[in-house]
């Protein structure tokens, strides 16, 4: 059973995830929560696997949600529900923690295969999110290459650049003929020896620290 809890200052929109939710069989709604604070104090006080986190809220946004959520001693997994016409800090919310994004007008499969998605330990982007969260990278002038990135092989920064496009651990496997075991095993160390949480951390990363840059 995985056990979610919402966060949304609208009630009629917990009320209709929350009613998406229950339906599902291997899904628990545990907790609403009206703003960032009450989210955060939820999750304290009932540890449920996944937190769905509406970005604008009062008292405590979604964005300062994350973050303090995310320095728990055993965080939950961080769904980011955005708007897409409206939010401007997406990129903020990816660093804050968030391991998926989904913009609200999405349908009720696509929310109910996220949670099972992020919950499984995996990181999941809405694809025009993640455009948008790219787009952000396209101006700004080539970084230094930080120390850490020298601690990668060859083939684990040709890894790293891949993931970073977007590509599946089976895309990879194809792009570099490889088998599909190896790039899973690639991607871990990737994400062990730089210290990142998922996939979604190594994708802000790569475009932070120039290991791919948008149009290269």
């Amino acid at each position: 059973m995985i056990r979610v809890a919402l966060a949304d200052d609208q009630a009629m929109i917990r009320a209709g995830l929350r009613m998406v939710l229950e339906t599902e069989p291997d899904l628990q709604v545990v907790a609403e929560a009206a703003d960032g604070a009450d989210a955060l104090a939820v999750t304290r006080r009932l540890q449920p696997d996944v937190v769905l986190l509406d970005i604008a809220m009062p008292r405590l946004d979604g964005l300062a949600a994350a973050r303090r959520i995310a320095a728990l001693p055993a965080p939950p997994r961080i769904i980011m529900l955005t708007t897409f016409d409206s939010d401007e800090n997406l990129y903020a919310a990816l660093r804050a923690g968030a391991s998926g994004f989904l913009l609200k007008v999405s349908p009720p499969e696509q929310l109910v295969a996220a949670i099972r998605v992020v919950a499984g330990g995996a990181a999941l982007l809405d694809p025009a999110v993640t455009t948008r969260v790219i787009a952000a990278f396209a101006h700004q002038p080539a970084p230094q290459p930080p120390p850490e990135l020298g601690q990668l092989t060859p083939r684990e920064l040709d890894v790293l650049r891949l993931l970073a496009r977007g590509l599946s651990n089976s895309e990879i496997a194809d792009r570099l003929t490889l088998g599909e075991a190896t790039v899973k095993t690639h991607v871990a160390r990737v994400l062990m020896k730089l210290a990142l949480r998922d996939r979604v951390q190594a994708v802000v990363y790569a475009y932070e620290n120039g290991v791919v840059r948008v149009g290269a």
